[in-house]
């Protein structure tokens, strides 16, 4: 197995905040970057405009891409929301952070359990720290954002609420009202719940005392398929399943342009480090259509890939990514290095100086920099549903892949050169059976420590 060392390259590192962290012990704030991460959910591969989309017009996002570096092999952790946003904020595979499948609605579920994550590691360092959005990682009062390193919590717990009543009515419950200020139950019936989530982070940018980090995760465009009339007009051009999810992605790059523009205003745009991606691949689950018909829908793009939300082939797993820090990275940079969620926290914690131990994930900033590091070797593995992946350069190997959620898995093992082809169309285990071999051979040793990190959660 191929690791990396977690490594910030000199010119991304301030020294003002190369302090050392006490646990438990909030440090004085110093000077250093804000954080500000953008977390989409159920955003295809192919829906931004800088990733190529020709009917979604995303202006704000794709000005952010121009002002940093926009990433062509990103990779969430998981084909699914819960256990990727535990990698995001843990800098662990999906095991080791003790979350690998979507997590339930009742009051009464667990999810992440006790550990550091990057908001944590913040805080103690003297970063104030805010979630806004879709938590998704336990339910129960224990599992509260505010128990994994957030001052300020406003959003909703379980995996999807209705974008106007704020109900979660999916599932084997009654419906549930799922709308959170800290630990006390609010009622914002008929806000547009993209528009409530942008609204409270721009008041918190606008007003935090800095250094700061604000976590921006929208819900959209996950079911269920609603968006104002305003932005559905924007795209009255488009088939019905194309037009709201464009308007709700709309809505997303709306928000955007509001955070970019309360930084600038509040003077902290160039020394605030954000980060743009999705927690998996576009869904085509029936749920997702509002005609009643049990058909698969495809109102979102993978961009040409193979696979949907659900699938470890890349339409289900790769996914956009951008970071921005004027002050700190190069502009209009594109990276074709693989990297994933899990990079995201050692690769913030090392550029502010609280760094986090036991991580499977590694610091970005040499990659990010275009220095010489390269990530473009090391192994990143999956496992899901019955599926199991692994990618090692331009290979990757997948077992019992399905195309979708809900989909029915294909028994066996599959290889693919992601160069030649990046859709995942042939099987090129017989034409490289010794590249097949090792590839498998690496995977089955990945699965064995996924093994052992789940008993270490039980």
């Amino acid at each position: 197995m191929t690791t990396m060392e977690p490594v910030m390259g000199e010119e991304l590192r301030n020294p003002a905040n190369s302090r050392s962290r006490h646990s438990g012990d909030r440090q004085p704030c110093g000077e250093g970057p804000n954080v500000v991460v953008i977390l989409t959910d159920d955003l295809g591969w192919g829906d931004l405009g800088c990733y190529g989309s020709e009917d979604i017009r995303t202006p704000h996002i794709d000005a952010l891409a121009e002002r940093g570096v926009r990433m062509t092999n990103w990779y969430a952790n998981a084909p699914v929301c819960s256990p990727t946003r535990a990698s995001l904020l843990t800098g662990r595979y999906p095991a080791h952070a003790g979350v690998e499948g979507i997590l339930g609605a009742p009051r009464n579920t667990t999810g992440l359990p006790p550990q550091e994550t990057l908001a944590s590691a913040l805080q103690a360092a003297g970063w104030t720290t805010a979630l806004y959005g879709k938590w998704h990682l336990g339910v129960a009062p224990e599992s509260s954002p505010l128990r994994h390193g957030f001052d300020e919590y406003f959003g909703f717990r379980a995996g999807c609420v209705d974008y106007y009543s704020h109900i979660m009515y999916w599932g084997n419950h009654n419906p549930l009202h799922d709308l959170w200020e800290g630990d006390e139950e609010v009622w914002l019936n008929g806000e547009y719940l993209t528009h409530a989530i942008t609204r409270r982070a721009v008041d918190f940018v606008e007003n935090a005392k800095a250094p700061f980090f604000c976590f921006v995760s929208y819900n959209a465009p996950h079911y269920p398929m609603h968006a104002p009339a305003e932005a559905m007009e924007r795209y009255a051009h488009l088939p019905w399943d194309r037009q709201v999810m464009a308007a709700m992605i709309g809505c997303v790059d709306d928000g955007v342009g509001e955070l970019v523009a309360a930084l600038a205003r509040a003077g902290r745009l160039e020394d605030t480090i954000i980060v743009l991606t999705s927690d998996n691949g576009p869904s085509a689950e029936e749920r997702n259509w509002l005609g009643g018909e049990e058909i698969a829908y495809r109102g979102g793009s993978a961009g040409g890939l193979r696979g949907h939300k659900g699938s470890l082939y890349e339409g289900g797993i790769r996914v956009p990514c951008i970071w921005s820090w004027p002050g700190g990275l190069p502009q209009g940079r594109v990276c074709d290095d693989p990297a994933a969620s899990m990079d995201v926290a050692p690769t913030v914690a090392s550029a502010v100086g609280a760094p986090l131990a036991d991580l499977d994930g590694v610091d970005l900033g040499p990659v990010l920099s275009g220095g010489q590091a390269s990530t473009a070797e090391r192994p990143l593995a999956w496992a899901y549903d019955g599926q199991a992946a692994i990618r090692v350069g331009k290979w990757k190997y997948v077992t019992n892949p399905k195309d979708r959620l809900g989909g029915e898995r294909e028994a066996g093992g599959f290889l693919h050169d992601l160069e030649r082809d990046p859709a995942e169309t042939a099987n090129a285990s017989d034409g490289h059976p010794e590249v097949a071999r090792e590839l498998a051979g690496q995977l089955e040793r990945w699965e064995t420590r996924f093994r052992s990190w789940r008993r270490d959660h039980r």
